[in-house]
């Protein structure tokens, strides 16, 4: 294979891991919403692993073929947010927090559950194992950058409902309603570039993870 096709077939391979890890992260926060008492997910069929619900073209393509792109040390990316109303909670607040670390938890879990597997391939030239052993690497780099990227405390992302449980319900709501803003302080973050950059924060933080994984 040459130079550009295992450029594409990497990213290609990149892109699939990251829209399935994101629609199971979105898939759990639907569970967890109906289990505090909103179905709003299951009603709009939100709850199911066909990709044509959960692709959002810049979540879930643009953005981290950019990165991709772009030579970013880390390749994050998102599926379309799926409906949550707070109002059905039964605990306001409390159950939104939660139904946010859902998403998160579910791509360490997944990160946790690939590891194990990794550590049961042996060291190989057999292409087939070899093969194995980078996709699962890849699974892992890319659930933990996904639950490491949700739990930045800047609104939309899931972080942010959990740290606004910290400020009174005003200051809450205030902060919530920042998203706008928040999204091109995301982006804006993601392009910078250096160790002190959100990119630099997230790659450290990454390795710290894959050393408590053991790999």
């Amino acid at each position: 294979m040459n130079i550009l096709g295992a450029v594409i077939t990497r990213a290609v391979i990149t892109l699939v891991i990251l829209v399935f890890s994101a629609i199971l992260h979105e898939i759990a926060h639907g569970y967890v919403a109906e289990r505090f008492g909103d179905p709003t997910a299951r009603i709009m069929g939100r709850l199911t692993l066909d990709p044509r619900k959960h692709i959002d073209p810049i979540m879930s393509i643009a953005l981290p073929l950019l990165l991709l792109i772009s030579g970013s040390p880390v390749i994050i990316g998102g599926a379309k947010p799926v409906p949550v109303d707070p109002f059905n909670l039964r605990d306001g607040r409390k159950d939104l927090a939660l139904v946010s670390l859902a998403g998160p938890l579910t791509n360490v879990a997944i990160a946790i559950v690939a590891s194990l597997i990794l550590k049961l391939i042996p060291n190989s030239s057999n292409i087939i194992l070899n093969t194995s052993y980078l996709i699962l690497r890849m699974i892992v780099q890319l659930n933990l950058l996904l639950a490491i990227f949700n739990l930045i405390p800047i609104p939309p992302l899931d972080g942010s409902k959990i740290f606004s449980l910290l400020l009174p319900e005003k200051m809450a709501d205030m902060y919530m309603s920042q998203g706008t803003i928040g999204l091109i302080l995301i982006f804006v973050l993601l392009m910078s570039s250096g160790p002190a950059s959100l990119g630099g924060l997230m790659f450290s933080l990454l390795s710290f993870s894959e050393r408590l994984l053991g790999l």
